[in-house]
């Protein structure tokens, strides 16, 4: 999914896991939906609409009365970003709220896998034989684009795989990416955020991009095989085969170049990699995982952080930050600038951590050298603000009481296990809480 919103299925099995595990930048909202072809489980919903005023079922109701006022009233929007009035009225005269899409965004499941679980669902055997089926019959493609923009063609075929399953239509979506975005430009509670993704939308049909019949999504708008939000499109988007047209869904050369383009312009360094497994010496000091704290690899190897596999770091002078994203008693990792790059692609450690592990598997590596723990499961939503709120009770700057355990969180969380006699690896689990409760 292109910067800021996921595939139709990825997001049902990362939600979760990204805010259980999340960067800085997750603060931009993220979807659900599915790429796996099966549906996430059945679980229990939160009451629509979480309680925000947007959201009430008298507030819904309005909004849908009033669908087509407030689309009409989108026009000047349009026009200032070029849409031909034509092409305005056309493809919105019978356009129709799908309120269905109301409750996807707001419902929570008060589920959650622990991050081993999401990458070892989405790095399987059946998906690396598919990439490198991919990568063999494009070859010449991904060639061509890994010279013109200098990316990994392994990170990009990745991406293919984790968004949707090379191109499986369950995975990209099937619904229409203009009726969805229209539908939450004027209901809900990101109506403004939508507001842009739905004028880049009728941008695309004014130029022609893809067909509209072609432009099928996930319920918040991502399309293609590599799953562009509309706006993304705009920003990243290049026409590869020459035929004038950026068409990210039927065209493979544009959805390899348009891919790898993203990444590029998200700060990927080509030929080097995007973190490393580590293994920790006896005795560390855990507080050392931290985002901000980071140190050339010698440093790091000085350190006693070194390589899993006892292989030397390639290029020492890159700086590193240590994650440890299952906390002490799973694999620990030193990440760089293109684990970041992906970041921005979708802002959760889960789903970076796939993308580069298949990248890696696709390219002939083997499994991570260190087993992910055998938690029975992760934080509830509700367990996620119960840490962050007895943590904001005990005079921790945490910022928002929001469930998303970003860099505050981990630090205060690493702060209160000092205090606790506990090993101080900011990771937030079960057992962590109920120290936390006694």
């Amino acid at each position: 999914m292109a910067s800021t919103t996921c595939s139709s299925t990825l997001c049902a099995v990362l939600a979760l896991a990204a805010a259980a595990l999340v960067t800085p930048a997750a603060a931009q909202a993220q979807t659900t939906g599915s790429i796996f072809g099966f549906p996430p489980p059945a679980q229990p919903q939160q009451a629509a609409g979480g309680g925000h005023p947007l959201m009430t079922p008298q507030a819904l109701a309005e909004a849908q009365a009033n669908f087509p006022n407030c689309i009409a009233a989108l026009w000047p929007l349009a026009q200032a970003k070029g849409v031909s009035r034509r092409t305005f009225e056309r493809y919105t005269a019978q356009l129709q709220p799908q309120m269905k899409i109301m409750e996807f965004m707001d419902s929570q499941p008060e589920f959650s896998k622990p991050i081993g679980a999401y990458v070892n669902m989405l790095v399987t055997e059946w998906r690396v034989k598919k990439g490198r089926e991919v990568l063999e019959r494009y070859k010449p493609i991904f060639e061509k684009v890994e010279k013109a923009f200098g990316v990994d063609r392994y990170a990009v075929a990745a991406i293919w795989g984790i968004e949707s399953t090379y191109g499986d239509p369950d995975g990209i979506g099937r619904r229409n990416v203009l009726e969805s975005v229209a539908t939450l430009s004027c209901i809900g509670r990101r109506q403004d955020y939508f507001r842009d993704e739905f004028v880049a939308t009728l941008q695309i049909l004014e130029k022609g991009d893809v067909p509209y019949d072609h432009l099928k999504g996930s319920w918040a708008g991502a399309f293609g095989p590599t799953q562009f939000m509309p706006t993304s499109f705009q920003r990243f988007a290049v026409d590869f085969d020459g035929d004038g047209k950026r068409n990210v869904v039927d065209s493979i050369p544009d959805i390899i170049a348009s891919t790898a383009n993203n990444l590029k312009l998200d700060g990927w360094e080509f030929g080097k990699a995007w973190g490393y497994e580590v293994d920790l010496p006896q005795g560390f000091d855990y507080r050392n995982a931290n985002r901000t704290i980071k140190r050339t690899l010698g440093e790091w190897n000085n350190m006693g952080v070194r390589r899993a596999g006892g292989l030397a770091y390639p290029r020492p002078t890159e700086t590193a930050y240590l994650l440890l994203p299952a906390g002490a008693n799973g694999p620990a990792f030193l990440m760089m600038k293109n684990f970041d790059a992906i970041l921005k692609y979708n802002p959760a450690d889960a789903y970076a951590l796939a993308i580069g592990h298949l990248a890696d598997r696709l390219r002939g590596g083997g499994a991570f050298a260190q087993s992910w723990p055998k938690e029975e499961r992760g934080l509830s939503k509700a367990e996620r603000l119960e840490i962050q709120g007895r943590l904001a009770q005990m005079g921790y700057d945490i910022g928002n009481v929001d469930g998303i355990l970003g860099q505050k969180t981990r630090v205060a969380i690493q702060d209160f296990q000092v205090r606790s006699g506990l090993l101080p690896d900011g990771y937030p689990d079960v057992a962590l809480l109920q120290q936390m409760r006694r």
